[in-house]
Formats: structure tokens, C-alpha cells, sequence
């Protein structure tokens, strides 16, 4: 749904069906609603997103330690006011039992903001992994290297765990992918405009600082050739578009024969320090990528690999550390995000606890935010938008009976996640002191890897949710054929039982048919009802699908951020696609549940105004250049403005509303006005 999405209340926000026009009903709408957010010196016919939110914009500062700001980085804090309150209490209580759910939390948290431990360590917690890569003599010697630090949650190389089979999605197998890149991408190597360059400057000065930290002899040239050679890997990488194709990506083989395709890598020697048993075959998502990675282990020299493996260790553990290296650590994200300054340590340590404790912390999270009443009311809602979705399948034009009827097997079989899992995680192996964030981190990590790697045979868990329960996000899952909402994101800006159908509708049913068009986007239609890689359309009709799919592309292909820098169409086609069919389709179950109700203006607005202004109430943002410019080049999502004025121009039902007609700038000409669902 979001890159940035906050904790903790989409389940009510969907159901609000005919709520009376009582006083304290309005007043909880004034919390949502601000006159003075508006820009209404600018037609919204004309640039709805300014119309709507150009007051907040303008007079908004960003926050301290933001980089981006909006209705869900503003959830996103109200949830950590919960989770902080949560923490605190469990770090305070000291008749908790030893490994009790509440002395995990509670020691963990207070490990991580405990800064004067993690200034006496320095860099000791570092050490033994240090003098492994210093003792690297051979090729077999890296590869036991690498299944060392990739069992212990460190990156670099490739990456190599278990996943649900493509084409067998009750299945999981051995997944091997391109990776070990520092930089966010791989086109950020090969760009020769004057910023990409200096950029790579900073990205050399800023691991050759790192390097000085712990006292290597020549730490600038190591870095230089870290970058050499990440340049390398990239250059063998897959862009991001090549990646979005899911049959571009599935290539299952025997494990002989990722043997024969990385001669100059020891796998046999990887397995063993990774502690895990040989698979049969995996998936190699990405061939070209291994066949170059294996060369470069032979053709590289073995220092360069040492200061490469140097180099990931200290990237992935400098947040933990002490402050010279978290503040190196920062430097780096700052040029990344224009973020004016760090975070302060309480928000990290939240942000950490459930990264590594997230089902610990998300139960108890639940308990406070989120009933079982809550539950059953958000998929009610989600039952609603499901039908409406359900009769504009059976309406489409462009598409044929044959196809229609494999759509709504799918749609039927889709799996509901509301809120938390059935199953909570049993962290009862992972060891947790008060005494290290580092110790809990990597203890938290060699749990997880071990804990996926030992599912490669077995049957695929599709109980198991991929977010914890206070984050503030929806997705859906392909595999799974399931739309997932955690009880993070049930809440205002996005839903409010005391709200009328049209915020609700606007904001958090929008939310909930965007996760639901995603598993018919230009990715997801290629999966069927059971989470498998198969293709069940007939050919015109999925002519007829992409020839209306590559209208939106070309849409967003003009659009720019920063007065210069395109949105890449291709890369972020699933998500627009999934905003402008979420937004239709939670249209049409807006107008069925106001069917024979009075309009009633509000604040001077109809209902079906009220539903559009909702939806752009969710995307206000504010973001710093550097943020945006990152954004474009990493993220799939469009920047927030594109993503009100991208699918209103498109949508007559916005223009009916705001009675815009055929010449203004929010309604695109017939003949490039893209409508699939």
C-alpha cells in the first residue's frame, strides 16, 4: 500500500454504514476535517490535490528526524505513543518472569536505550566477525563466510532463503536472488548525471569513514574498491521493471545445476556454515546474476572480498553501535532522505523492538487498540467492497464470460487477514538480555534465518502474517491469494466508526479495494485463486488488459517530481493501477450503502465530494527533495500528489462530483483515459 504506513486501526474504519448526523458524531469528523487545510484559491478541476490539501502543505513544518510526513507518518506516531506505554511498563516491571512475553519486551527495549553499554562496547561485538573475513585465505573460505553472516541476518552477495513455490504456492522452496548492493539500487552505479557522481563520492567517503572507525590501514581505497565491486554485481543485476515480471524471475532448477552455473563458487562449503541441509533444487530468480557472481569470486582479488564482507557487517550493525558509527550511519541516510537530524533513540528502540519482537509487542498492542468487535466490523467492510468488486467484474465490457468466471473464482477464494494472526509467534528459542541490543539483534536474526531456511520442503504456512499487527500498512500477497490489513492502520485518518460513509469509504475503503485490485494489477492477475503462477485468461482478453494497463503507465510516465524527475510508469504500474481500480471500486460500494439516504452537504460539501476529499486527506505528504528523489528511483509506489490527481483525471465519477469538464487539467482526454476495473 505505502512504503510508510502507521500502527494501529483499519478495522473500523470501512463499516461506518448510516451514521445520524449527532453532534458528537460531527465533532469527531472535525478531527478529520480542517477548512484551513484546504487551498481554495486553486480550483480542484484544476489541481485537486492543492485544492484539497494546500493549506496543510504550506503551513505544515516537517518534523524533526522526517524525512516524509503525512496522514500516515501522523497515525504512525499516535500508535507509538501506545507501543512506547507499552514498552516502558514492561521495562519497569520487575516481577516479570524470566521469559515471559513481557520480560522479552521489556528487556529488549531496555537494551536498546541503554546508549552507555553500547559506548563502553565500541565496536567489540563486531570483532570475531572481523577476524573471520581477516582470515579468509580461499574461495571456499568466502563462501563459508558468507553462510555465516547470511545465517547471522547480514547481507551481501546474493540472497538465499526459503519461499512459497511460484507454481506451487503450498510449497516452500529454496530461493536464490540477486543482491549485495550498499546502495539502493543498481542504477544508482552507472548514472553519469553530476549528481549520480558525487553521490558515489559521498557513498566512497562515507564507507571509507566507516572503515577508519575500526582502524583499517588504507580505509579510503577499501572503499573504492567496495564500489568497484558492488558496480560489478550491479552491472549483472536485473532492473527494477525486468523484476516485476513474475515469469521472469522463476527459474527452478536442481541444485545440480546452480552447481554448473557458479563453478567459482563453493556451495557445499555455504550449507555447512549456514548449518542448513543441501536443497534439492531452487528457484534462481535471477541466472545471469549468479553466473557473474561466481566469476567475480574467482577474478576478484580476495582482499577486495574482504573489504566488501567488512563493509556489509559494518553497514548492517552502525545503528547499534556506538555513537561515532551511528552517527556515520546517519550521515548516509540523511543524503539519502534530507532528514534534518536523527530520530530520537525511544523512537528506534520502538521501531526495533518490533522489527525483531513484532508478534511479542503487536499482542500486546492488540489487547489496548483493537477488540474482537473491531475485527468482525472491518470484514464486514471488506465483505462489502469484495461484492462491489465482485458485480463491476460482472460488468466489464472489455473482458469475456470465460475470463469473468476465473476472475470471480479468485475473488471468492481471496483470504482475509483482519487485524493479528490466529497464531501468535512462539519466540520461546530466541535468548533475550538486558545487557545488548546488539546480543538480542543478532539472537532475533539467527532465529528468523534459521527458522526460514528449515521450512525449504515443507508445506507453506499461509497462517503466518509478513507484518506485525501495530504496523501502519495493508498489502496483498500473490502467493497467498490474501489482502492483509493489520490492526495498525484501523484508525483515523483512515476510518472512525463515529465517521459518515463517505470519509470512511473514501479513505479506508479506497484502502481496502487498492489490496483487492492488486490481485488483478498487471502482476497479480498472472497468480490464480490458489496463489499460483498460472495464466487463466483467455489471449484477447489479456490483450484487451494491457492495452488499457499501458495507458496508465504512459499516464504516469509524464509525470515528474523535483521540476526534472520522471515517475518510472513501468515500475510503479501494479500500485497505480491498484489506487485507480481500489478507488472505482470503493465508489460503488459508497453509493450502494448511501442508496435512498438523504445528501446531506457537510461543511459545505456533497457526499460524493466528502468520498474524493477523504482519499487525498490519506496522501497529504510533505517530502523533502532528496526524500523524493530517492522515492522515484527505489520505491513502486507514485509520489502522494500522482496519487489523487493520477486516478481522479482518469475517473468520471470524481468528475461528476466536482463538476470538471473535458479541457480541465483533472480530466484527461477520452482517448488516453485509462479505466480497467
Amino acid at each position: 500500500m505505502h512504503r510508510r504506513l502507521a500502527p494501529a486501526a483499519l478495522a473500523l474504519a470501512l463499516l461506518a454504514i448510516a451514521v445520524p448526523l449527532a453532534s458528537a458524531a460531527h465533532a469527531a469528523e472535525r478531527s478529520f476535517w480542517n477548512r484551513a487545510d484546504m487551498d481554495t484559491t486553486c480550483a480542484p478541476c484544476r489541481d485537486f490535490y492543492q485544492f484539497a490539501e494546500g493549506g496543510w502543505l504550506k503551513h505544515t513544518p516537517m518534523p524533526a528526524g522526517y524525512s516524509s510526513y503525512g496522514g500516515f507518518e501522523e497515525l504512525g506516531d499516535r500508535n507509538e505513543a501506545v507501543l512506547r506505554a507499552i514498552l516502558e511498563r514492561a521495562a519497569a516491571d520487575k516481577s516479570a518472569k524470566p521469559g515471559s512475553d513481557v520480560r522479552r519486551i521489556g528487556d529488549y527495549y531496555a537494551a536498546c536505550l541503554d546508549s552507555a553499554q553500547a559506548e563502553r562496547a565500541g565496536f567489540e561485538p563486531l570483532k570475531a566477525d572481523l577476524e573471520g573475513i581477516d582470515g579468509l585465505t580461499t574461495p571456499a573460505g568466502l563462501a563459508a563466510e558468507l553462510g555465516w553472516l547470511h545465517a547471522n541476518g547480514t547481507g551481501g552477495g546474493f540472497g538465499f532463503g526459503g519461499a512459497p513455490d511460484a507454481r506451487r504456492s503450498t510449497l516452500t522452496i529454496a530461493i536464490a536472488a540477486q543482491g549485495g548492493l550498499g546502495m539502493p539500487e543498481r542504477d544508482y552505479y552507472f548514472k553519469t548525471d553530476s549528481a549520480s557522481v558525487a553521490l558515489r563520492a559521498e557513498y566512497v567517503a562515507h564507507v571509507g569513514r566507516l572503515f577508519a572507525l575500526i582502524g583499517r590501514p588504507d580505509p579510503f581505497g577499501e572503499a573504492a574498491r567496495v564500489l568497484a565491486l558492488e558496480a560489478q554485481l550491479a552491472q549483472a543485476s536485473m532492473t527494477r521493471q525486468q523484476r516485476r515480471d513474475p515469469r521472469a524471475v522463476y527459474h527452478k532448477v536442481p541444485l545440480d545445476t546452480l552447481r554448473a552455473w557458479t563453478p567459482g563458487f563453493d556451495w557445499d562449503a555455504y550449507f555447512g556454515r549456514r548449518a542448513m541441509r543441501a536443497p534439492d533444487s531452487v528457484n534462481v530468480m535471477q541466472p545471469d546474476f549468479f553466473r557473474a557472481f561466481a566469476a567475480r569470486v574467482t577474478a576478484t582479488a580476495l582482499a577486495d572480498w574482504q573489504a566488501y564482507l567488512r563493509w556489509h557487517v559494518l553497514r548492517g550493525a552502525s545503528p547499534l553501535l556506538s555513537q561515532a558509527f551511528v552517527d556515520e550511519d546517519f550521515s548516509w541516510r540523511k543524503r539519502l532522505t534530507g532528514a534534518s537530524e536523527m530520530l530520537p533513540r525511544w523512537k528506534r528502540c520502538i521501531a526495533a523492538t518490533d522489527g525483531d519482537l513484532g508478534d511479542l509487542l503487536g499482542r500486546e498492542f492488540v489487547k489496548q487498540k483493537f477488540p474482537p468487535a473491531a475485527r468482525a466490523r472491518a470484514l464486514a467492510m471488506v465483505d462489502r467492497l469484495e461484492e462491489a468488486l465482485g458485480e463491476r467484474i460482472d460488468v466489464l465490457e472489455w473482458m469475456s464470460d470465460t475470463t469473468k468466471a476465473a476472475a470471480h473464482v479468485k475473488l471468492k477464494a481471496f483470504a482475509d487477514k483482519i487485524g493479528y494472526p490466529d497464531k501468535w509467534k512462539d519466540y520461546a528459542g530466541v535468548p533475550i538480555v538486558r545487557s545488548s541490543w546488539f546480543a538480542n539483534r543478532a539472537a532475533t536474526n539467527r532465529w528468523e534465518t534459521a527458522r526460514n531456511v528449515a521450512r525449504i520442503g515443507q508445506p507453506v504456512d499461509k497462517g503466518e502474517w509478513a507484518m506485525s499487527a501495530p504496523t501502519v500498512n495493508a498489502f496483498y500477497s500473490a502467493s497467498f491469494n490474501s489482502i492483509n490489513f493489520p490492526a495498525g492502520i484501523l484508525q483515523p485518518p483512515f476510518y472512525d466508526p463515529s465517521w459518515d460513509d463517505a470519509l470512511n469509504y473514501g479513505a479506508m475503503g479506497a484502502v481496502i479495494g487498492h489490496e483487492m485490485t492488486h490481485g488483478f494489477d498487471d502482476r497479480g492477475r498472472q497468480y490464480d485463486a490458489d496463489g499460483n503462477l498460472r495464466d487463466w485468461w483467455t489471449a484477447s482478453d489479456a490483450a484487451r488488459y494491457k492495452a488499457r494497463a499501458d495507458k496508465v503507465a504512459d499516464q504516469f510516465d509524464a509525470y515528474t517530481v523535483n521540476d526534472t524527475l520522471h515517475v518510472n510508469g513501468r515500475v510503479t504500474l501494479g500500485e497505480n493501477i491498484a489506487d485507480l481500480g481500489g478507488l472505482a471500486v470503493a465508489y460503488a460500494a459508497f453509493e450502494k450503502a448511501i442508496a435512498g439516504k438523504p445528501r446531506v452537504m457537510r461543511d459545505g460539501f456533497t457526499p460524493e465530494q466528502r468520498f474524493f476529499l477523504a482519499w487525498a486527506r490519506v496522501w497529504r505528504t510533505l517530502e523533502t527533495p532528496e526524500d523524493l528523489a530517492t522515492l522515484v528511483e527505489t520505491d513502486p509506489h507514485s509520489p502522494a500528489m500522482w496519487r489523487v490527481n493520477g486516478p481522479y483525471s482518469n475517473l468520471e465519477e470524481f468528475a461528476r462530483a466536482w463538476g470538471c469538464k473535458e479541457g480541465d487539467p483533472m480530466v484527461r482526454k477520452q482517448e488516453l483515459r485509462a479505466r480497467i476495473w
